[in-house]
């Protein structure tokens, strides 16, 4: 019994010129009559004429071309007296506390007046406890909405008004 996990012998090579001779000479005589053919079939193409070059001489063309320009009309200027720019204007403000109707009493708990805030917000409101601080105001005092003393400090990453 043979092994059928061996690989099969191949045949050996055969000798370069073993082919029979009317086969190499049947290739040489195909080949040269496929070049003959392709010689002849290509000098065969133009049928012994020469090609003409036709040169396009150009047209002559001829534009005419009328513009009607207006005359100019005349021309009209207004003179205007220039006016004298106003001198800046000075505005002084007075500020007077009103009296409550507890004035008598005395404020006992050494706060502000109610309602006056140095420092307010773009929008105009009064600042309180807790809300952000602009960078302008950092490290400003002012007062809240209902008098208590606020300050702008750092704290928890961020600037913000806290209760002095």
């Amino acid at each position: 019994m043979t092994n059928p996990y061996a690989t099969p012998i191949p045949p050996a090579p055969r000798p370069p010129d073993t082919r029979p001779l009317h086969k190499r000479v049947l290739v040489w005589v195909g080949g040269t009559a496929l070049l003959i053919t392709g010689t002849l079939i290509g000098s065969a193409g133009d049928d012994g004429q020469q090609s003409i070059a036709t040169k396009v001489k150009p047209a002559t063309t001829v534009t005419a071309t009328v513009t009607a320009t207006p005359e100019p009309g005349p021309t009209i200027t207004e003179t205007v007296k220039a006016k004298a720019k106003p001198g800046p204007t000075v505005t002084v403000t007075k500020t007077a506390t009103a009296k409550t109707a507890d004035s008598g009493r005395g404020n006992s708990s050494g706060q502000d007046s109610i309602g006056t805030c140095s420092i307010v917000s773009n929008s105009g409101n009064c600042y309180s406890a807790g809300q952000f601080c602009r960078n302008s105001d950092h490290g400003a005092i002012t007062t809240t909405a209902g008098g208590t003393k606020i300050k702008c400090t750092y704290s928890s990453n961020a600037w913000r008004w806290t209760y002095i």
